[in-house]
Formats: structure tokens, sequence, C-alpha cells
């Protein structure tokens, strides 16, 4: 049987929703503005730590990067559940942004993005396919090597 829901995705998927990690600077995690909803950009905390940190193309590798953005997805997601309490509510995810910590001559940003696009894709079915942006940055807070932020259309 497959799953329906978003929820039910999430579970089939084995993933369990963190609490959302609380603003650490001047800003709210997520607004609510008509029948869109943006997030904040999330970093890839698992049970409070970060999965990766560092550079992509110096010290960190591409296959952590991708599990490093899928988690950090894992986190906007969290932060949908608290905006609006009901994933069923997305009727889309319109845009998600990903920042990729990386030297200069690193080039791999849209395979590592893709762990994000690919969670996003799973747990929201067709709703789930969005427009993206993918950009190289010299740093990102606390040294992540992934930040991800996330536009959704909600009902």
């Amino acid at each position: 049987m497959s799953a329906h829901t978003p929820e039910e995705r999430l579970k089939q998927h084995g993933i369990v929703l963190p609490t959302p990690a609380a603003p650490v600077a001047n800003y709210v995690a997520a607004v609510i503005n008509g029948s869109s909803l943006i997030v904040s950009g999330q970093l890839p905390l698992v049970d409070g730590k970060l999965y990766a940190t560092g550079k992509l193309g110096d010290n960190v590798a591409v296959e952590l990067a991708v599990e490093a953005a899928r988690y950090s997805m894992i986190n906007v997601i969290a932060q949908v559940k608290a905006a609006i309490g009901d994933l069923s509510r997305v009727k889309r995810v319109v845009r998600l942004g990903g920042f990729i910590a990386c030297t200069p001559d690193f080039t791999q940003h849209a395979t590592v993005m893709n762990g994000a696009s690919d969670l996003a894709v799973a747990v929201f079915g067709d709703a789930g396919r969005h427009a993206r942006s993918t950009v190289g940055v010299p740093s990102l807070p606390l040294d992540s090597a992934v930040e991800v932020e996330g536009l959704f259309e909600i009902a």
C-alpha cells in the first residue's frame, strides 16, 4: 500500500520530524503571507548537532553534503509542520534555495542540493516538484556545509 499523505510518506521513509530549531538571531523561522509559507534557512542539525561542517572541495565529501542537504530539508519540513500543523495543507513546494559552503573551484552544487529536492518529492509527491536555486558561498553559520530554505503554497 502506498502512502497518501506527507505524514505517511515521512513514516514510510523512516523519518521522524525533530523539534524545530529556534532562530539564533533577530528573525523568525517561518512567515505565512496569504497562501505562502516562507521558511528561513535551516541547517543540517541532527539531535542538536551539525551533521556536516566545513567546505565542499576542501574537507567535506559530496556524499556527506548530500545527506546534510537531506537533513536540512527534514528541518525545513519540521518548520512547515510547526507553522501549519498538518503537512497535507501544503499544496505545492514552490521553491527551495540551497547554500553550499565551498571552495571557489567546487562545481557539484546541484548534486548536493538533490539531497533536499529528492526528499521534497518523496514527501510531497508531485506537489514537491519545485523551482530551485543553489549557490556556493564562502561560509555559513556555525561553519555548516549546507543550508536550505523553502517557499510553500498552503491551503
